[in-house]
C-alpha cells in the first residue's frame, strides 16, 4: 500500500475565518453580559408578589400606579434621585411590616409625602408568579414600626373585626369617592395629628403632621389591588390621592425600600452621556488594532542584537556619523566618480582613457545604448545636489550603469 505523501504546507487547526469569528462572538458576548449587569435594576419587572408599585398581587399597588396612567395623570415609578420636574408631586411610599423606620427626610423632594402602613401578612404563591397567600393581618404595633420614632410616638392603629362598608368624608362632613368594603378596616388614634378623612363613625383613616406634609393611610386596602377591584374602589382611591396632591402635580411611588434601587457603577457611568462618546471612540480604536493583528502586513521583525556586528554594522554606523555631521550632499560626486570606475571597468573602456576623455566615452556609449541620461549630465546633477535630491542622483546614476552594462552586453 503506497502511502500519499504530504503537504509541503500544513492545515493548521483554525482557519482564520473561524478564528475571527470565534472573537467577535466572544467580545459580542462578554459586551451584552457587561451592558446587562450594569442595567439589571431597571431590567427587573418587580412582579414579585410585593406590597409596591411593581406588583400586581393583591397587596402590590400596580392597579392604581397603571389606572393613573391610563387616565393621563402623570405617574413616576422613582428608583432613585427624583427629576426636577417630580420635586413638588406626591411621593407615595409603601413599606411593607419588619422593614426598618423608612427615612422621610429627603432632600430631593419637597412636595407631600404619603405613607400606607402594611396591613397583610403574605407569602408568595408557588403555583403562580406574581400571586401571593394571605395569612391574616399583622399587629398594629408590627405596622406602626415602618414610622420612624417621632412620628409612631403616641400613634395607635384601631382595627374594626370583619367585613364593613366604608364611606369616607372630609371632617367637614364632604363625603369623597364612593363607598368600599373593607376587611377588618383600620383608623389612627393619636395627639399631634390632623385628620384628613374620616369614616362614617368618625375614625381616622388618613391623618396628616401638623409639622409637616406628611401624610399617614392607616388601610391599604384603599390604595391596593385588592381595594381597586370594583368600580367604586378605584373612584375612592384616586379621589383620594387628588384630595393631597396639587394639581397637575405627579404621583410617584418609590420602589427603593424594596430593592429595586437604581445604583451608581463605573459601567454605568461610561455607558452614559457624557462619557459615551468616549467611551465608543475607545471601542472603535480597540475594533482597529484588532484588525490590524489580525491582517499583519508582512512577517514579524526579528528581534536584533544591541551592538551589531559585521560590515552593515561598519556601514550604518558611518552612515550615522555623515548624517549627524549633515555632509550627505557631499558625498554625491563622490559617489558619482565611483560609479564612473565601476561602469568604465564593466563595459571595458580603454585604460588609457582618463579625466575628460573617459567622461566623452561614456557619453557616446550612453548615446549609442539609449541610456535615459549621460554620465556628464549626472555628474553636473551630482555637484549641485541638495539633501534632498542626494536620493534621487544616487538612484539615476545606478540605473544609467546598469543601462550600460545589459547595452553593452
Amino acid at each position: 500500500m503506497n502511502a500519499t505523501p504530504s503537504s509541503g504546507k500544513s492545515a493548521g487547526m483554525f482557519s482564520p475565518m473561524t478564528v475571527l469569528v470565534l472573537v467577535l462572538v466572544g467580545v459580542l458576548s462578554f459586551t451584552g453580559l457587561a451592558v446587562l449587569s450594569a442595567y439589571a435594576p431597571e431590567l427587573r419587572k418587580g412582579d414579585d408578589g410585593g406590597g409596591h408599585a411593581l406588583s400586581r398581587s393583591s397587596s402590590g399597588f400596580g392597579a392604581i400606579a397603571r389606572l393613573l396612567g391610563l387616565m393621563g395623570e402623570p405617574v413616576l415609578t422613582s428608583r432613585g434621585d427624583l427629576p426636577a420636574s417630580a420635586e413638588e408631586g406626591l411621593l407615595v411610599l409603601t413599606p411593607s411590616a419588619g422593614m426598618s423606620p423608612i427615612p422621610l427626610e429627603r432632600n430631593d423632594h419637597i412636595g407631600p409625602t404619603l405613607v400606607v402602613l402594611p396591613k397583610w401578612a403574605t407569602a408568595p404563591d408557588p403555583k403562580h408568579r406574581g400571586w401571593v397567600t394571605t395569612f391574616g393581618g399583622n399587629e398594629p404595633g408590627q405596622a406602626l414600626n415602618v414610622l420612624p420614632p417621632n412620628l409612631r410616638k403616641d400613634l395607635k392603629l384601631k382595627v374594626a373585626e370583619g367585613r364593613r362598608t366604608v364611606r369616607l368624608r372630609r371632617p367637614a362632613g364632604e363625603t369623597l369617592g364612593a363607598p368600599v368594603a373593607v376587611q377588618r378596616a383600620r383608623t389612627l388614634v393619636g395627639s399631634g395629628w390632623i385628620p384628613v378623612l374620616l369614616d362614617q363613625d368618625g375614625g381616622v383613616v388618613m391623618a396628616m403632621r401638623e409639622d409637616s406634609r406628611t401624610y399617614v393611610l392607616a388601610d391599604p386596602d384603599y390604595l391596593n389591588t385588592q381595594g381597586l377591584k370594583t368600580a367604586e374602589g378605584a373612584l375612592t382611591a384616586v379621589a383620594m390621592l387628588d384630595l393631597i396632591r396639587d394639581e397637575d402635580s405627579p404621583v410617584i411611588f418609590d420602589v427603593t425600600l424594596h430593592g429595586f434601587k437604581r445604583t451608581r457603577s463605573l459601567m454605568r457611568l461610561v455607558l452614559e452621556p457624557p462619557l459615551l462618546g468616549a467611551t465608543l471612540v475607545a471601542a472603535a480604536l480597540a475594533l482597529l488594532a484588532g484588525a490590524q493583528a489580525f491582517a499583519r502586513f508582512g512577517p514579524p521583525l526579528r528581534s536584533r542584537r544591541a551592538v551589531a556586528l559585521g560590515k552593515a554594522a561598519l556601514a550604518d554606523n558611518t552612515a550615522g556619523l555623515v548624517r549627524l555631521a549633515r555632509r550627505e550632499h557631499r558625498m554625491a560626486p563622490l559617489y558619482a566618480r565611483l560609479i564612473q570606475a565601476s561602469a568604465a571597468r564593466a563595459i571595458g573602456a580603454p585604460r588609457g582613457l582618463d579625466g575628460q576623455d573617459l567622461i566623452d566615452f561614456l557619453d557616446r556609449v550612453s548615446r549609442i545604448v539609449g541610456a535615459t541620461h549621460t554620465y556628464s549630465a549626472l555628474a553636473e546633477r551630482a555637484l549641485t545636489a541638495t539633501p534632498s535630491d542626494l536620493m534621487a542622483v544616487a538612484r539615476d546614476l545606478h540605473t544609467w550603469k546598469q543601462e550600460l552594462i545589459r547595452g553593452r552586453q
